[in-house]
């Protein structure tokens, strides 16, 4: 039980033309065991990041590109949202002090600690690795992207 927080990447299979790569893909996750009756695949989805009780970030997201509503939802997240968030993360890595003002802490049903200790500087370290590599490593152009968080 506690704050569980998801970036998803989805990516949407054009079937036509029909030799093209998104065919290709579709068709290939298609023929797995699935009781295929008729249905088309029409999109992949991966789990992009995971944090477990990274508040900071979550209010982030929430603050970001939820409009302020903490409710669970799944809510769309721009690649320039994403670059934001790193350039915040390096930000209070660079001067702890701003931590505070630019990446809060938010208190919340099993959210974890609120302190600024070693967990909350490795979830920043992380966050800034692995959505870096993320930016750095994919076609952009061919995904979108979502967070969702549970508690």
């Amino acid at each position: 039980m506690g704050l569980d927080m998801y970036l998803t990447a989805k990516r949407y299979l054009f079937q036509y033309p029909e030799d093209g790569d998104d065919a290709k893909i579709a068709k290939a996750i298609g023929g797995l065991p699935i009781g295929n009756h008729g249905m088309r695949v029409k999109e992949i989805s991966c789990e992009a990041m995971y944090w477990r009780k990274a508040n900071a970030i979550h209010h982030w997201f929430v603050k970001n590109c939820q409009s302020g509503v903490d409710d669970c939802d799944e809510y769309y997240v721009s690649v320039e949202n994403l670059k934001q968030l790193v350039s915040d993360c390096e930000t209070i890595l660079k001067d702890h002090a701003k931590a505070p003002d630019v990446l809060p802490t938010c208190e919340g049903f099993f959210f974890g600690s609120t302190e600024f200790d070693e967990w909350f500087w490795e979830d920043i370290q992380r966050t800034v690795t692995e959505l870096y590599s993320l930016l750095n490593d994919i076609d952009l152009k061919r995904w979108e992207f979502y967070y969702r968080s549970s508690w």
